[in-house]
């Protein structure tokens, strides 16, 4: 049987408070309509208090994009667990592909964040996955492994499945491409094989896989069948309550679909 398929939107560096509470009340309105698709969406901080008092009595869960491995102090420009709990946060994604590359965060950093979130009960979205460069050389097994390994694998048995990793090739992310449905369940079920070799089966089936990178309504159903992929992790198309709100109905009627089958 299918997991129950979570569906997150990435904001990113987009919506002022004001334009973040326009596109929650009308996500608010479709949601209501949906019963079989874990919700979370992720504006910028700037946004969160506010998009938090919208959501009450929503079945919609709010997210943080990044997150400090500190509980407070002198890190300028931080934000730590306890701000984002206290905004009503539920989820955050860490080591996205962008954090890596413009931040040059590295595995053993985010591996502390992911080890934070859980330390405060935030369920941490990790995202791995290679560049163009990495799979054109045909390293993108190598360079997930390792990036799994270093942020992932080093958790405890009892840790693991209260995490969610998303798998976004860098080369998908805001270009209009999209690893084809079958690259996608390659690559997923890899990090499956990973988490059953380090964890046990029993526990490695139970964590989420989402795939991230130019997920759109028209390509969400060949992603949702594949037997591995149980999410999406939606940027661009997130930002509009219309799209997002297709990409919800999608992963519904696939899950539903597949489960009667």
């Amino acid at each position: 049987m299918k997991k129950r398929p979570l569906i997150a939107g990435n904001w990113k560096m987009y919506k002022t408070a004001s334009e973040a509470v326009t596109l929650v009340q009308t996500l608010k309105a479709a949601a209501h309509a949906v019963s079989n698709v874990t919700i979370v969406i992720c504006p910028p901080f700037t946004a969160l208090s506010e998009v938090s008092r919208v959501l009450k009595d929503s079945p919609i869960h709010l997210g943080a994009q990044n997150m400090y491995c500190a509980p407070e102090g002198a890190f300028t420009g931080e934000i730590s667990p306890m701000m984002l709990k206290d905004s009503g946060c539920r989820y955050v994604i860490l080591g996205h592909s962008e954090r890596r590359q413009y931040f040059k965060e590295d595995d053993i950093l985010i591996h502390e964040k992911v080890k934070t979130a859980l330390k405060y009960s935030i369920i941490p979205i990790v995202c791995v996955g290679e560049t163009l460069a990495e799979r054109e050389a045909k390293k993108h097994f190598d360079v997930v492994k390792a990036q799994f390994a270093d942020s992932i694998g080093r958790l405890e048995k009892e840790d693991i499945p209260k995490v969610v990793i998303a798998y976004e090739p860098v080369w998908a992310i805001g270009t209009g491409k999209t690893a084809t449905p079958d690259q996608a369940e390659q690559m997923h079920s890899y990090i499956r094989r990973l988490l059953n070799e380090r964890y046990s089966q029993e526990v490695g089936s139970r964590i989420p896989l989402l795939y991230g990178g130019s997920v759109k309504p028209d390509n969400t159903k060949s992603l949702m069948e594949k037997p591995n992929i149980d999410g999406a992790l939606v940027g661009g198309a997130s930002l509009k309550a219309e799209s997002f709100a297709q990409i919800i109905q999608e992963a519904q009627q696939t899950y539903e679909t597949g489960n009667k089958s």
